[in-house]
């Protein structure tokens, strides 16, 4: 008696001849990303002064090491995340997304995506990726919008760095306010219905997902996360590229001295400029915090030096290069400004009472 294979019911990819070679491919692509990854720095050095041959300590040299070390960094981290999100939206399907959100007020999911930020250490531009899942797996755009601003501002790495440095005082406050910006700001423009005002391609992506509750293998899953990183990162790189160039040259060229000879608690307009030159530069926590010690130690006051590296880690301009293509003016400036309002508060607050 003949037995007729059962391949009625298998992914074409788990028949597929080639199937093996794809998953080591896969795996062995994994790894040299990671190496490469933990090499950057070194990398970056090398590249910048022993084969470009820039001078040591040139502004020239700090911007080109800068954007040599941030951009192939990024660019991993972005289809690393992409691929997971992928991955995850293939359980987070929108009707999944409404059903965990039904009956509950909108507020607590601001608080709950707030919190989910802390634990997620990515910088700006690299927490967009998640952003872009979350919209299409249907979830409310001011609850999206909390984690997008908690996950740069108040995470671990962040607070870890903050305690050592400052206490836990200072860390405390922090955490307090980075999280009240978060939940408060997305609440708000969450009360605008401004969905429109996302560009379509990012809700056309649901386009075509199984019924919520089709089981899927695995193999689907990561054909499906495969195909999100071409469709997301094939739209966005150009992007981070240009963002992270225009921070590589704020870096280089713009001095510590500078910044610091205007940020004292006496002059009301501190806290704003603060802000406002803090919009350009693009930076991750661990990257922003020692500047923060080194303004501190010349005199300049710690609510005027918080909501500057507020600004660079929760506004960066990069970060709104790169939304650009996810959102469209009006709703990148209702974000921009409402998350300053914030910032502007806590700047005043903690130079009033600290």
């Amino acid at each position: 008696m003949t037995t007729i294979p059962d391949t009625e019911n298998k992914s074409p990819e788990l028949t597929h001849p080639r199937a093996p070679f794809r998953l080591a491919g896969g795996i062995l692509a994994a790894a040299i990303a990671i190496v490469l990854y933990t090499q950057l720095a070194r990398i970056a050095e090398l590249v910048t002064y022993s084969v470009i041959n820039l001078t040591r300590g040139s502004h020239l040299a700090s911007a080109v090491e800068f954007f040599l070390y941030e951009t192939p960094k990024v660019l991993l981290l972005l289809v690393g995340v992409v691929f997971v999100v992928g991955l995850l939206r293939t359980w987070l399907t929108p009707e999944r997304a409404r059903r965990a959100l039904a009956g509950k007020r909108e507020a607590t999911g601001n608080v709950v995506a707030a919190l989910f930020g802390i634990a997620t250490p990515f910088c700006s531009c690299s927490a967009v990726p998640l952003f872009i899942g979350f919209i299409s797996a249907g979830v409310p755009l001011g609850v999206t919008l909390s984690f997008l601003i908690s996950a740069p501002m108040v995470n671990e790495v962040a607070l870890v760095l903050l305690f050592g440095l400052f206490g836990w005082k200072v860390a405390a406050l922090y955490l307090g306010t980075g999280l009240a910006i978060a939940i408060v700001a997305g609440w708000t423009i969450g009360r605008l219905k401004l969905e429109r005002h996302v560009e379509p391609w990012v809700y056309t992506m649901q386009a075509g997902e199984a019924p919520a509750d089709a089981p899927k293998r695995w193999s689907e899953r990561f054909t499906d996360a495969r195909a999100a990183v071409r469709e997301i990162v094939g739209k966005v790189w150009p992007f981070v590229v240009l963002g992270i160039a225009v921070g590589a040259g704020i870096h280089g060229y713009v001095p510590t001295n500078f910044l610091a000879s205007f940020m004292g608690r006496d002059a009301w307009w501190a806290v704003p400029l603060a802000v406002l030159l803090g919009v350009p530069m693009y930076s991750n926590a661990a990257g922003i915090i020692p500047i923060v010690q080194a303004l501190l130690g010349k005199g300049a006051a710690l609510g005027t030096v918080l909501a500057f590296m507020m600004s660079v880690i929760a506004l960066s301009l990069p970060e709104m290069i790169i939304l650009r293509k996810v959102l469209r003016p009006v709703l990148i400036a209702t974000f921009v400004l409402t998350v300053a309002a914030g910032i502007l508060v806590v700047g005043f607050l903690f130079n009033a009472v600290l």
